[in-house]
């Protein structure tokens, strides 16, 4: 995301590789994301939920999972979670905005257990869609999973951002570049930054007890995004929509290790 593209966020001197007992601390974190993340997406009733009710909502669920949610003050972040509607690409605050059926909804939410973080996004179809969104709600989570395939040992970051990039490209859609997926683990952002582009065979080799926070993030026009005036909520240049889509997953012997699964 963007803030995991700004150079002080990141720990710039190594990059942190995990024992397996480590690894399971995440996938602890990770189970309970997808919970709230499952939970969330099953509470909305189209014109009448707000954004502001699934955030209070996942503060009761990562509370009562006995967690935290990263994203609260983090950075000076105002809520529990990440809302983005339509447009709005990520980074989204939560409000009294009500969702309305067709709109799509980007759900993004990071939580530490135990001292260890897991990362996670989704974006849900608000009642019945248009066939183009659901069309760019279903190219996106199956470029998330084109990424995944390239988190083997051995291969390169590059060759899971170009693998992403061609997906996505090859569908007639855009990749958002000034925003990234990042190493996570022990802190909700570490090195290396994992764009959604690139080139093959390129950039920091993948090593076993890595663990990475993959996520597209796709715009049905052009990859341009700007920044709204409340500093954080990230938007389409055009106006077009952007869907979100994010897994953390291990580097490991037998292949990627998705662990923001229930």
């Amino acid at each position: 995301r963007r803030l995991a593209s700004v150079a002080s966020v990141f720990d710039r001197r190594m990059i942190i590789i995990k024992s397996p007992a480590e690894i399971e601390k995440i996938r602890a974190a990770g189970r309970l994301t997808a919970k709230v993340l499952r939970i969330l997406s099953e509470s909305i009733t189209p014109g009448v939920t707000t954004t502001a009710d699934l955030d209070a909502l996942a503060a009761i669920l990562v509370k009562e999972g006995g967690g935290r949610a990263a994203f609260k003050g983090y950075m000076g972040f105002p809520a529990h979670i990440c809302t983005s509607v339509n447009h709005q690409v990520v980074h989204g605050v939560p409000s009294n905005r009500v969702l309305m059926p067709g709109d799509i909804l980007s759900i993004d939410m990071g939580v530490e257990l135990d001292g260890y973080y897991a990362d996670a996004a989704i974006t849900v179809p608000i009642g019945e869609i248009s066939p183009e969104a659901q069309r760019l709600l279903d190219v996106t989570r199956q470029a998330l999973y084109v990424g995944i395939d390239q988190a083997q040992v051995g291969k390169r970051i590059g060759d899971i951002a170009s693998a992403i990039q061609r997906f996505v490209e090859k569908h007639g859609y855009s990749v958002v570049r000034e925003l990234v997926g990042h190493g996570v683990g022990k802190k909700i952002h570490e090195d290396p930054p994992v764009p959604n582009y690139g080139k093959p065979n390129s950039g920091p080799v993948l090593r076993e007890g890595m663990t990475l926070a993959i996520e597209p993030m796709v715009n049905q026009g052009k990859p341009q995004v700007v920044c709204l005036s409340d500093k954080w909520t990230i938007v389409t240049e055009d106006g077009k929509l952007s869907a979100h889509f994010e897994h953390t997953v291990a580097i490991t012997r037998k292949g990627p290790l998705i662990l923001t699964v229930e």
